[in-house]
């Protein structure tokens, strides 16, 4: 069995979905991504020691700003009137940890929002701290959970 691919018409033209008969329901996607760097720079950014000043608040409030343009970025994605958006990150060995929850009652998704924003915090942590560490890498961006609309709860383990 194909599936159609929802975002190209019957001759094969990229179109953004049309959502208008869809029932709105509650929505959330929770994104996570990571960026590794050398001890130094970690321990800069944990005591906020970084020569930019608050790397982990500047990036919170960039993955927000970005999950909320996230159409203005994405060709096909719809303007979406978010709930909330929230950045939060965790300390690793090696690494931080970037988790963006975004959440709204609408009739699409808000994986793309929470996608950009853990990419967008990931991002502005190298430019804050790039002076401490250019080779910092970043990756591991996924969704890792999702819920609402017709496909209902879905989460990266699959126990949704």
């Amino acid at each position: 069995m194909t599936k159609s691919l929802t975002h190209i018409d019957s001759n094969g033209t990229a179109r953004m979905v049309d959502v208008g008969a869809k029932d709105e329901t509650q929505r959330l996607a929770v994104a996570s991504g990571r960026i590794s760097m050398t001890p130094n720079a970690l321990e800069a950014i944990r005591l906020g020691n970084a020569p930019k000043g608050d790397v982990l608040g500047t990036a919170r409030i960039a993955g927000i700003m970005a999950a909320k343009k996230t159409a203005d970025l994405i060709p096909m994605c719809h303007p979406l009137m978010l709930d909330a958006v929230n950045v939060d990150f965790h300390f690793e060995d090696s690494a931080i940890r970037a988790t963006a929850t975004a959440t709204l009652t609408g009739k699409t998704g808000v994986e793309m929002e929470a996608i950009t924003a853990t990419s967008i915090a990931l991002l502005t942590i190298y430019d804050m701290a790039k002076a401490l560490d250019k080779g910092m890498v970043i990756g591991e961006i996924r969704l890792i959970e999702k819920r609402g609309g017709k496909s209902g709860h879905w989460t990266l383990e699959g126990t949704a």
